[in-house]
């Protein structure tokens, strides 16, 4: 028998959004995309979410968010993550979530964040969960900058390629491992494993869980680190058991109103 593992997903699974669009707001701020940038992207993260099993879907928003990204400088997009991390991300990461994971850490299980987002965001994120391991995708990099090139999709049957390519070098017994997603485009991550539970899932996955009599989870009470410090999550993790984007776009048409209104004011 070899050691066990607790892979979760990360969107709408450990935090209470999109990962990705989160960072929407800086990086419309420093320049690095536009508003018709925001609006593309929160539509092709629902058009993922709502058929993302599909192979062209899948390739058609990698496609997308590569030729999105190129030319950016990594470490810009970093020095970005890094300075609203705590803002953008901290204060909706699920208390159900982390009481989960640091529970998989407790019975000694190494715990690997699976997430179609990219690493210089996802590394991040897990480093403030206390989670070292991540599986995400991966831009190729040319000069400190983004190629437009995809080097690792970290989406579908890919995620379990990953997952099986980790377990084999770390001698992870997946029939004894764990799993943890929201959507159904995670099907395959989910049947890989021997011990597979659902979160706040969509329809599809939802029947899926029925069918296999697998666990539903439904997490509710996103909460800052501060507070998970002070307090035991508000819902223990037991009782939790009971079984995209667009906002981003308005979010982001607020600061631009904002901004201008503050102008103006200074401006008179």
């Amino acid at each position: 028998m070899g050691r066990s593992a607790a892979f979760f997903d990360l969107d709408k699974t450990v935090i209470a959004k999109s990962s990705a669009l989160a960072f929407g707001r800086p990086f419309y701020r420093d320049g690095l995309i536009t508003r018709r940038d925001v609006v593309k992207s929160a539509y092709a993260q629902l058009m993922f979410r709502l058929g993302g099993t599909d192979e062209q879907t899948m390739a058609r928003t990698r496609d997308y968010l590569a030729a999105l990204c190129k030319g950016w400088q990594v470490e810009q997009v970093r020095q970005i993550v890094a300075e609203t991390l705590h803002e953008l991300i901290n204060p909706y990461v699920y208390a159900e979530a982390a009481a989960l994971i640091v529970e998989h850490q407790a019975a000694g299980r190494d715990v690997v964040l699976v997430s179609a987002s990219g690493e210089e965001m996802v590394r991040p994120i897990g480093e403030l969960l206390g989670v070292t391991d991540v599986i995400a995708t991966r831009m190729t990099v040319r000069d400190g900058r983004y190629s437009g090139e995809v080097e690792f999709y970290a989406a579908g049957p890919s995620k379990v390629e990953a997952v099986s390519e980790l377990a084999a070098a770390r001698d992870y017994d997946l029939a004894d491992s764990y799993a943890y997603s929201d959507s159904y485009s995670d099907r395959p991550l989910l049947e890989c494993v021997g011990h597979p539970s659902v979160v706040n899932p969509d329809r599809q996955l939802r029947k899926l869980a029925s069918e296999n009599a697998w666990p539903v989870l439904e997490f509710r009470h996103p909460i800052p680190l501060g507070r998970r410090l002070r307090e035991r999550p508000a819902v223990p993790v037991a009782a939790a058991a009971l079984g995209v984007g667009v906002g981003v776009a308005i979010g982001i048409a607020w600061y631009g109103r904002h901004r201008r209104t503050r102008t103006s004011t200074t401006t008179a």
